[in-house]
């Protein structure tokens, strides 16, 4: 690591530590749950975070579908007819790109296809696809895995579209640095169909939640569950000086990251990404085929339960129905638009190809890697101990417990490197969002002093509303963005016809 990068980093990492110090003190001199930390969590939950959640989760009429999630199904059905299931048109192509067919070192940008690929898949493939596809199975049955399979199809052409859109109306600064992402795009879109003024607006509500969800749920919660997961496993790091130097620590391999910018997380995550899954998939592929015998059953019962007319009768159906959603739209957060901050860094001058590289990630983070712990769960029936309910990760752990003893340790390192990897990447969609807000590429080192402090504070700082209050503004995302993009949308569909058609009678350049 260069001398420069280490010098700064040590005065970020350093600061950050000199004011954690006060409130480390209060936390531990605070001899009732009502200390400081309390009452502000208390106030973000009274006044703030119930009031958001009531807007988002309202249950539209009739269907009852929470609005957050049927403004991101309805994104995802629009696209996909909009663009001609483009999803499906150009999914083998799209394979051919990331295998870098079509990479052109001459092209404009930070990074590779691949590279932005690994890098968007690095902030959505998380503790979610451990923890939270265990509990939607346990609250909606195995029928909630079929709708987390349908929804993620229809994510793709979201996805598409948000990181086509990103390449489209990407920028550059004299250093050749990208700033990319749903705050330029709908600025830049909604002022060439001239509405400059709603377009400002779209953008700049999409970039303070982006800054607001990078450092919660993209940072302290991830923190602050690779600690409980890391001392669930060895009792001895219990306790708040412990926690403080696992926050220290994990702060300092984040910093070495994220101080590089996107050129050096691209080269962390392209590394990181794939080695992660594979062992995970594999793991998960070692319970399904050690109990080879109840996959019929298994995948049966997938199908079934989610059209069992006895449920839809009852109102099971919708219950199952919303869990498949739920998860599908939280874990591969098509919709949500951040991925296509990191996509707006590829190298390419079709914006049309990114996008169908982009395409690919909820196909990875949903079909793949959230199916292999669903049917790694049901298989071993894990989620039908009631002693672990609500408890997605022990769930998941139970059934990795199934093959030796040592898998759930190996589950809780590879829980903790997927959050490792979380926030290095958010920490690059926040640092984004502040310069594209502040107009000012000097300030970002304000966000980063202020994303480290929250790293190191992340394992000891259990702040429930804090937290709640982060991962709404994530999903917040969705709506400035889709909205945007259907808008929008009309400037995308001659692009993909152009595309297709010259991919068809041959015309584009390849390089391997």
């Amino acid at each position: 690591m260069p001398k420069s990068i280490c010098k700064v980093w040590g005065h970020l990492l350093s600061f950050s530590i000199f004011l954690f110090l006060p409130l480390i003190a209060m936390a531990q001199e605070a001899p009732e749950p009502s200390g400081i930390l309390d009452k502000i969590d208390g106030f973000v939950g009274e006044y703030i975070v119930s009031y958001i959640a009531a807007v988002l989760f309202f249950p539209v009429p009739f269907i009852q579908l929470p609005l957050v999630l049927f403004v991101m199904v309805s994104g995802g059905l629009f696209f996909t007819f909009r663009y001609g299931f483009v999803n499906i048109r150009l999914f083998k192509h799209s394979i051919d790109v990331i295998k870098g067919k079509f990479d052109n070192p001459k092209d404009k940008g930070e990074i590779t296809h691949f590279q932005a690929l690994t890098s968007a898949l690095s902030a959505t493939v998380g503790l979610g696809n451990i923890a939270g596809v265990a509990v939607a199975i346990q609250l909606g049955g195995p029928g909630a895995v079929l709708w987390l399979w349908v929804v993620a199809f229809f994510g793709m052409s979201m996805k598409f579209s948000s990181c086509t859109f990103s390449q489209l109306y990407r920028q550059f600064d004299s250093e050749g640095k990208v700033l990319g992402g749903p705050m330029v795009y709908l600025s830049k879109g909604f002022s060439e169909f001239g509405l400059p003024g709603l377009g400002k607006f779209l953008g700049a509500l999409f970039a303070v939640l982006c800054i607001f969800g990078s450092f919660g749920g993209g940072n302290l919660f991830q923190a602050n569950q690779t600690y409980e997961l890391l001392a669930g496993q060895i009792p001895s790091l219990r306790g708040d000086v412990m926690a403080l130097i696992v926050g220290i620590v994990l702060a300092f391999f984040a910093g070495i990251v994220l101080i590089g910018g996107i050129k050096r997380i691209a080269t962390v995550t392209s590394k990181m990404v794939p080695a992660m899954t594979v062992f995970y998939v594999t793991s998960c592929l070692i319970i399904i085929v050690g109990n080879y015998e109840r996959i019929p059953e298994m995948l049966a019962s997938i199908f079934s339960q989610a059209f069992n007319p006895e449920a839809i009768y009852t109102g099971g159906f919708l219950g199952v129905l919303i869990q498949g959603v739920k998860r599908a739209s939280f874990s591969n957060e098509a919709g949500v638009g951040s991925a296509a901050i990191a996509h707006a860094a590829a190298k390419t001058d079709e914006p049309v190809r990114e996008g169908a590289v982009a395409m690919i990630g909820p196909f990875i983070d949903t079909h793949l890697i959230c199916t292999m712990t669903s049917l790694a769960i049901l298989i071993t029936g894990a989620h039908l101990d009631p002693d672990l309910a609500g408890k997605g990760a022990l769930i998941t752990a139970k059934a990795f417990a199934s093959i030796h003893e040592v898998f759930p340790i190996l589950l809780t390192i590879a829980s903790a490197v997927f959050a490792y990897s979380t926030i290095i990447s958010w920490s690059y969609y926040g640092e984004r969002a502040w310069e594209y807000l502040f107009r000012n590429p000097k300030s970002v080192v304000y966000y980063k002093l202020i994303y480290i402090f929250i790293i190191i504070a992340g394992p000891i700082i259990s702040l429930r509303n804090v937290i709640d209050f982060s991962d709404l503004m994530i999903l917040a995302m969705a709506f400035p963005n889709i909205i945007g993009m259907m808008f929008l949308s009309k400037k995308i569909v001659p692009m993909i016809k152009d595309y297709i058609a010259r991919l068809q009678t041959g015309e584009m350049k390849t390089y391997k």
